[in-house]
Protein backbone atom coordinates (compact mmCIF):
# COMPACT_ATOMS: atom_id res chain seq x y z
CA UNK A 1 0.00 0.00 0.00
CA UNK A 2 1.37 3.53 -1.07
CA UNK A 3 2.07 5.11 2.49
CA UNK A 4 -0.47 8.08 3.11
CA UNK A 5 -3.18 6.46 1.54
CA UNK A 6 -6.49 5.53 2.30
CA UNK A 7 -6.68 1.39 1.88
CA UNK A 8 -8.99 0.34 -0.78
CA UNK A 9 -12.79 -0.18 0.19
CA UNK A 10 -12.75 -3.79 0.58
CA UNK A 11 -9.90 -3.71 3.11
CA UNK A 12 -11.86 -0.82 5.12
CA UNK A 13 -15.19 -3.28 5.31
CA UNK A 14 -12.75 -5.71 6.42
CA UNK A 15 -11.22 -3.54 8.94
CA UNK A 16 -14.49 -2.55 10.13
CA UNK A 17 -14.99 -6.05 11.20
CA UNK A 18 -12.28 -5.28 14.14
CA UNK A 19 -14.50 -2.55 15.41
CA UNK A 20 -17.75 -4.71 15.44
CA UNK A 21 -20.05 -5.32 18.20
CA UNK A 22 -20.26 -9.27 18.50
CA UNK A 23 -22.80 -10.89 20.26
CA UNK A 24 -22.03 -12.60 23.74
CA UNK A 25 -19.32 -16.11 23.37
CA UNK A 26 -21.04 -19.00 24.76
CA UNK A 27 -21.19 -19.40 28.70
CA UNK A 28 -19.36 -22.97 28.30
CA UNK A 29 -16.61 -23.88 26.00
CA UNK A 30 -17.12 -27.03 23.94
CA UNK A 31 -14.83 -29.72 23.87
CA UNK A 32 -11.92 -30.07 21.68
CA UNK A 33 -8.90 -28.47 21.41
CA UNK A 34 -9.10 -24.57 21.82
CA UNK A 35 -9.67 -22.33 19.31
CA UNK A 36 -6.68 -20.15 17.75
CA UNK A 37 -8.36 -17.99 15.32
CA UNK A 38 -11.21 -15.57 16.17
CA UNK A 39 -14.41 -15.34 14.48
CA UNK A 40 -13.84 -11.63 13.09
CA UNK A 41 -11.33 -13.89 10.72
CA UNK A 42 -14.04 -15.91 9.45
CA UNK A 43 -16.28 -12.78 9.05
CA UNK A 44 -13.70 -11.35 7.17
CA UNK A 45 -13.08 -14.38 5.01
CA UNK A 46 -16.88 -14.39 4.44
CA UNK A 47 -16.90 -10.39 3.54
CA UNK A 48 -13.87 -11.27 1.03
CA UNK A 49 -16.36 -14.21 -0.16
CA UNK A 50 -19.49 -11.80 -1.11
CA UNK A 51 -17.53 -8.93 -2.74
CA UNK A 52 -15.91 -10.85 -4.89
CA UNK A 53 -18.75 -13.77 -5.66
CA UNK A 54 -16.79 -16.71 -4.27
CA UNK A 55 -18.81 -19.44 -3.42
CA UNK A 56 -17.08 -21.72 -2.26
CA UNK A 57 -14.07 -21.99 0.48
CA UNK A 58 -11.58 -23.06 -1.90
CA UNK A 59 -12.13 -20.28 -4.50
CA UNK A 60 -11.65 -18.07 -1.15
CA UNK A 61 -8.60 -19.94 -0.03
CA UNK A 62 -7.14 -19.69 -4.06
CA UNK A 63 -8.07 -16.15 -4.22
CA UNK A 64 -6.24 -15.16 -0.63
CA UNK A 65 -3.07 -17.30 -2.15
CA UNK A 66 -2.86 -15.08 -5.18
CA UNK A 67 0.00 -12.95 -5.41
CA UNK A 68 -1.39 -9.86 -6.06
CA UNK A 69 -0.44 -6.19 -4.37
CA UNK A 70 -4.34 -6.31 -3.62
CA UNK A 71 -4.46 -9.51 -1.91
CA UNK A 72 -1.10 -8.71 0.15
CA UNK A 73 -3.63 -5.91 1.66
CA UNK A 74 -6.49 -8.29 2.06
CA UNK A 75 -3.66 -11.09 3.49
CA UNK A 76 -2.23 -8.28 5.57
CA UNK A 77 -5.18 -7.25 7.61
CA UNK A 78 -7.07 -10.83 7.46
CA UNK A 79 -3.40 -12.03 9.17
CA UNK A 80 -2.33 -9.67 11.38
CA UNK A 81 -3.04 -10.54 14.96
CA UNK A 82 -2.05 -14.16 14.12
CA UNK A 83 1.18 -13.61 11.75
CA UNK A 84 -0.74 -16.33 9.57
CA UNK A 85 -3.46 -17.67 7.48
CA UNK A 86 -5.81 -20.65 8.74
CA UNK A 87 -4.96 -23.56 6.29
CA UNK A 88 -7.64 -24.91 4.29
CA UNK A 89 -9.74 -27.78 6.26
CA UNK A 90 -9.65 -24.94 9.10
CA UNK A 91 -11.26 -22.42 6.95
CA UNK A 92 -13.91 -24.89 5.87
CA UNK A 93 -14.91 -26.02 9.50
CA UNK A 94 -14.86 -22.40 10.65
CA UNK A 95 -16.99 -21.41 7.85
CA UNK A 96 -19.51 -24.58 7.87
CA UNK A 97 -19.79 -23.26 11.63
CA UNK A 98 -20.69 -19.23 10.36
CA UNK A 99 -24.47 -19.75 9.21
CA UNK A 100 -25.79 -20.55 12.78
CA UNK A 101 -24.24 -17.42 14.47
CA UNK A 102 -24.90 -15.04 11.68
CA UNK A 103 -28.94 -14.64 12.82
CA UNK A 104 -27.34 -13.11 16.52
CA UNK A 105 -24.21 -11.36 14.46
CA UNK A 106 -26.95 -9.87 12.11
CA UNK A 107 -29.15 -8.56 15.01
CA UNK A 108 -25.87 -7.27 16.89
CA UNK A 109 -24.95 -5.16 13.86
CA UNK A 110 -28.20 -3.93 12.97
CA UNK A 111 -29.43 -2.83 16.83
CA UNK A 112 -26.33 -1.03 16.60
CA UNK A 113 -26.87 0.56 13.15
CA UNK A 114 -30.30 1.85 14.03
CA UNK A 115 -28.61 3.93 17.30
CA UNK A 116 -25.78 4.93 14.68
CA UNK A 117 -27.93 6.47 12.31
CA UNK A 118 -30.39 7.29 14.29
CA UNK A 119 -33.25 5.50 12.54
CA UNK A 120 -36.31 6.30 14.46
CA UNK A 121 -35.37 10.12 15.54
CA UNK A 122 -37.97 11.02 12.51
CA UNK A 123 -40.00 8.13 11.87
CA UNK A 124 -42.29 6.32 13.80
CA UNK A 125 -40.75 2.95 15.63
CA UNK A 126 -42.00 0.07 13.83
CA UNK A 127 -40.75 -3.27 12.15
CA UNK A 128 -41.97 -4.33 9.14
CA UNK A 129 -41.25 -8.57 8.71
CA UNK A 130 -41.34 -10.49 5.27
CA UNK A 131 -40.39 -13.86 3.81
CA UNK A 132 -38.84 -14.11 -0.02
CA UNK A 133 -38.68 -16.87 -1.38
CA UNK A 134 -35.13 -17.80 -3.26
CA UNK A 135 -35.00 -20.17 -6.19
CA UNK A 136 -32.47 -23.55 -5.85
CA UNK A 137 -30.28 -23.77 -9.04
CA UNK A 138 -30.91 -26.64 -11.33
CA UNK A 139 -33.60 -29.02 -12.21
CA UNK A 140 -36.75 -29.08 -9.42
CA UNK A 141 -37.47 -32.44 -7.46
CA UNK A 142 -41.35 -33.17 -7.75
CA UNK A 143 -43.42 -33.73 -4.61
CA UNK A 144 -44.65 -37.16 -6.47
CA UNK A 145 -41.07 -38.31 -7.38
CA UNK A 146 -39.45 -37.08 -3.84
CA UNK A 147 -42.23 -39.37 -1.91
CA UNK A 148 -41.83 -41.97 -4.04
CA UNK A 149 -37.99 -41.78 -3.53
CA UNK A 150 -37.28 -41.18 -6.93
CA UNK A 151 -33.60 -39.75 -7.61
CA UNK A 152 -33.74 -36.27 -8.83
CA UNK A 153 -32.02 -35.26 -11.57
CA UNK A 154 -27.63 -34.61 -11.02
CA UNK A 155 -28.58 -30.93 -11.28
CA UNK A 156 -31.02 -30.53 -8.28
CA UNK A 157 -30.64 -28.98 -4.63
CA UNK A 158 -32.02 -32.18 -3.39
CA UNK A 159 -32.29 -30.34 0.33
CA UNK A 160 -34.13 -27.69 -0.94
CA UNK A 161 -38.03 -27.54 -0.75
CA UNK A 162 -40.88 -26.70 -2.10
CA UNK A 163 -43.05 -23.17 -1.07
CA UNK A 164 -45.61 -20.93 -2.69
CA UNK A 165 -45.77 -17.43 -3.22
CA UNK A 166 -48.50 -14.89 -3.66
CA UNK A 167 -47.00 -13.48 -6.50
CA UNK A 168 -44.62 -16.20 -7.91
CA UNK A 169 -46.30 -19.38 -7.50
CA UNK A 170 -44.63 -22.49 -6.46
CA UNK A 171 -41.00 -22.14 -6.51
CA UNK A 172 -38.46 -25.08 -5.33
CA UNK A 173 -35.41 -23.46 -3.12
CA UNK A 174 -35.54 -21.39 0.30
CA UNK A 175 -36.80 -18.51 2.09
CA UNK A 176 -35.10 -15.20 3.35
CA UNK A 177 -37.34 -14.72 7.11
CA UNK A 178 -36.20 -10.34 7.62
CA UNK A 179 -37.12 -7.95 10.47
CA UNK A 180 -35.83 -4.48 8.87
CA UNK A 181 -36.65 -0.90 10.05
CA UNK A 182 -39.24 0.96 8.80
CA UNK A 183 -37.74 4.83 8.17
CA UNK A 184 -35.97 6.65 5.45
CA UNK A 185 -32.87 3.62 5.36
CA UNK A 186 -33.59 0.14 5.20
CA UNK A 187 -31.60 -1.46 7.82
CA UNK A 188 -31.86 -5.63 8.50
CA UNK A 189 -32.17 -6.13 12.15
CA UNK A 190 -32.71 -9.75 11.64
CA UNK A 191 -32.67 -12.53 9.19
CA UNK A 192 -32.85 -16.29 8.89
CA UNK A 193 -32.76 -19.07 6.05
CA UNK A 194 -34.78 -21.79 5.74
CA UNK A 195 -36.65 -24.64 3.57
CA UNK A 196 -38.98 -22.56 1.02
CA UNK A 197 -41.63 -24.71 2.95
CA UNK A 198 -41.24 -23.40 6.30
CA UNK A 199 -43.99 -21.27 7.27
CA UNK A 200 -42.82 -17.20 8.19
CA UNK A 201 -44.68 -17.02 11.39
CA UNK A 202 -42.77 -19.91 12.55
CA UNK A 203 -39.97 -18.51 12.54
CA UNK A 204 -40.90 -15.06 13.68
CA UNK A 205 -40.64 -15.10 16.91
CA UNK A 206 -37.02 -15.81 16.43
CA UNK A 207 -36.71 -12.52 14.44
CA UNK A 208 -38.33 -10.51 17.34
CA UNK A 209 -35.81 -11.96 19.80
CA UNK A 210 -33.43 -10.00 17.87
CA UNK A 211 -35.59 -6.77 17.49
CA UNK A 212 -34.89 -3.54 19.75
CA UNK A 213 -37.29 -3.10 22.69
CA UNK A 214 -38.06 0.55 20.81
CA UNK A 215 -40.54 -0.44 18.87
CA UNK A 216 -44.49 0.05 18.80
CA UNK A 217 -45.79 -1.63 15.90
CA UNK A 218 -44.77 -4.79 14.01
CA UNK A 219 -45.98 -5.24 10.64
CA UNK A 220 -46.34 -7.96 8.30
CA UNK A 221 -48.52 -10.15 5.69
CA UNK A 222 -51.34 -12.26 6.07
CA UNK A 223 -48.52 -14.82 6.85
CA UNK A 224 -48.18 -13.62 10.29
CA UNK A 225 -51.96 -13.17 11.14
CA UNK A 226 -51.70 -15.76 13.47
CA UNK A 227 -52.79 -15.32 17.49
CA UNK A 228 -50.03 -16.97 19.33
CA UNK A 229 -47.59 -13.77 17.25
CA UNK A 230 -50.27 -11.62 18.37
CA UNK A 231 -49.94 -12.79 21.85
CA UNK A 232 -46.42 -12.96 21.38
CA UNK A 233 -45.94 -8.90 20.55
CA UNK A 234 -49.00 -7.96 22.64
CA UNK A 235 -46.27 -9.33 25.69
CA UNK A 236 -43.42 -7.55 24.45
CA UNK A 237 -46.26 -4.52 24.40
CA UNK A 238 -46.27 -4.51 20.78
CA UNK A 239 -49.36 -4.21 18.68
CA UNK A 240 -48.77 -6.04 15.28
CA UNK A 241 -50.31 -5.15 12.18
CA UNK A 242 -50.39 -7.65 9.52
CA UNK A 243 -53.51 -8.52 6.29
CA UNK A 244 -56.58 -9.83 6.96
CA UNK A 245 -57.32 -12.95 4.76
CA UNK A 246 -60.43 -11.41 3.85
CA UNK A 247 -61.39 -7.78 2.95
CA UNK A 248 -62.36 -5.72 5.83
CA UNK A 249 -65.89 -4.28 5.11
CA UNK A 250 -66.45 -1.04 3.40
CA UNK A 251 -67.85 0.76 7.05
CA UNK A 252 -64.64 -0.55 9.37
CA UNK A 253 -63.02 2.64 10.78
CA UNK A 254 -59.40 1.28 11.31
CA UNK A 255 -59.43 0.28 7.52
CA UNK A 256 -57.69 3.44 6.54
CA UNK A 257 -55.38 3.68 9.31
CA UNK A 258 -54.06 -0.42 8.67
CA UNK A 259 -53.82 0.87 5.13
CA UNK A 260 -51.17 3.61 6.31
CA UNK A 261 -49.21 0.85 7.75
CA UNK A 262 -49.39 -1.79 5.02
CA UNK A 263 -48.26 0.94 2.49
CA UNK A 264 -44.85 1.38 5.13
CA UNK A 265 -44.82 -2.61 5.26
CA UNK A 266 -44.94 -3.01 1.61
CA UNK A 267 -42.78 0.10 0.90
CA UNK A 268 -40.12 -1.06 3.19
CA UNK A 269 -39.91 -4.94 2.72
CA UNK A 270 -39.62 -4.81 -1.09
CA UNK A 271 -36.98 -1.94 -1.38
CA UNK A 272 -34.90 -4.09 0.86
CA UNK A 273 -35.94 -7.48 -0.63
CA UNK A 274 -35.08 -5.76 -4.28
CA UNK A 275 -31.72 -3.71 -2.74
CA UNK A 276 -30.38 -6.93 -1.18
CA UNK A 277 -30.93 -9.20 -4.24
CA UNK A 278 -29.75 -6.90 -6.90
CA UNK A 279 -26.80 -6.39 -4.72
CA UNK A 280 -26.08 -9.78 -4.59
CA UNK A 281 -27.36 -11.16 -7.66
CA UNK A 282 -30.10 -13.31 -5.86
CA UNK A 283 -32.68 -12.49 -8.56
CA UNK A 284 -32.62 -15.74 -10.24
CA UNK A 285 -31.44 -18.91 -9.15
CA UNK A 286 -28.63 -18.47 -5.57
CA UNK A 287 -25.34 -19.70 -6.32
CA UNK A 288 -25.31 -22.48 -4.11
CA UNK A 289 -26.67 -25.52 -3.22
CA UNK A 290 -27.50 -27.62 0.61
CA UNK A 291 -29.02 -25.50 3.71
CA UNK A 292 -25.55 -24.63 4.92
CA UNK A 293 -24.30 -23.28 2.07
CA UNK A 294 -27.00 -21.28 1.10
CA UNK A 295 -27.51 -20.00 4.66
CA UNK A 296 -24.02 -18.86 4.70
CA UNK A 297 -24.30 -16.71 1.30
CA UNK A 298 -27.98 -15.22 1.80
CA UNK A 299 -27.05 -14.35 5.56
CA UNK A 300 -23.50 -13.52 4.42
CA UNK A 301 -25.07 -10.59 2.06
CA UNK A 302 -27.07 -9.47 4.52
CA UNK A 303 -24.43 -8.84 6.74
CA UNK A 304 -21.81 -7.40 4.05
CA UNK A 305 -24.74 -5.05 3.24
CA UNK A 306 -24.87 -3.57 6.88
CA UNK A 307 -21.36 -3.14 7.14
CA UNK A 308 -21.70 -1.14 3.85
CA UNK A 309 -24.25 0.87 5.47
CA UNK A 310 -21.87 1.44 8.48
CA UNK A 311 -18.74 2.49 5.84
CA UNK A 312 -21.14 4.67 3.65
CA UNK A 313 -22.84 6.46 6.89
CA UNK A 314 -19.38 6.91 8.51
CA UNK A 315 -17.97 8.40 5.35
CA UNK A 316 -21.65 10.75 4.85
CA UNK A 317 -22.46 8.98 1.65
CA UNK A 318 -26.14 8.42 0.55
CA UNK A 319 -27.30 5.53 2.47
CA UNK A 320 -29.81 4.13 -0.36
CA UNK A 321 -28.23 5.56 -3.11
CA UNK A 322 -24.85 4.06 -5.14
CA UNK A 323 -24.78 0.72 -3.42
CA UNK A 324 -23.93 -1.40 -6.09
CA UNK A 325 -21.44 0.86 -7.55
CA UNK A 326 -20.02 0.84 -4.65
CA UNK A 327 -19.49 -2.96 -3.63
CA UNK A 328 -18.71 -3.51 -7.71
CA UNK A 329 -15.67 -1.15 -6.72
CA UNK A 330 -14.18 -2.39 -3.70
Amino acid sequence: MIAGSEPSRLVALLQLINRLPLPPPPVKRGRGRPVVYQDRLFLQGLVLMLVRRLETVSRLVAVLAEPTAAMAQVRAVVAEPYGRLPDRRTWERRLARAPARLPAQIGCLGRALVALVGAWAEHGRAVALASPRLRAPGGVWHAKQRAALQAPIVTCDGQADWGQSGWHGWVYGWKLHLAAVVAGVFIPLAAEVTWASVHAATVAPRRRREVPLDPRFVLGDTHYQTPALHQACAHQGRTLIASQWSPAPPDDPGKPVRAIFHALRHRTSEHLNELVKDLFGLHGPVPTTGLVNTRRYVLGAIFVYQLTLWYRFEHQLPLNVGLKAFLRAA
